[in-house]
């Protein structure tokens, strides 16, 4: 099916985080996340909020009793560590500076 281009009006902290996942995944664009987002939600047919969350994590069946736990979340944390974290500031809405008012006052008497 051809794609179709849309306007899409965001939260800046949700367009952040988007742009994050889309690095962090490795999707081509904040699009095809967004695509791939709604085309998994679609396919999982929920009709309202999920409120469990049984079957969402995968326990090894070699370590049902999850003894080697602290040594994979140590490795997926230091791994998550490695990948570039994509943050910006964002000038405040009045057009003010991004100086704290203290900073702004220093330069000011001096």
């Amino acid at each position: 099916m051809p794609k179709t281009a849309i306007s899409v009006t965001l939260d800046g902290d949700n367009l952040l985080w988007l742009k994050g996942r889309a690095a962090a995944t490795g999707s081509r664009s904040v699009s095809d996340l967004l695509d791939r987002l709604v085309a998994e939600a679609r396919a999982g047919g929920a009709v309202g909020p999920v409120k469990s969350v049984v079957g969402t994590i995968d326990i090894d069946p070699e370590d049902a009793s999850l003894d080697a736990a602290d040594e994979a979340i140590r490795a997926m944390f230091d791994e998550s560590l490695r990948r570039p974290l994509i943050a910006r500031e964002r000038r405040p809405r009045d057009g003010g500076s991004r100086r704290p008012p203290e900073a702004r006052q220093r330069k000011r008497r001096g």
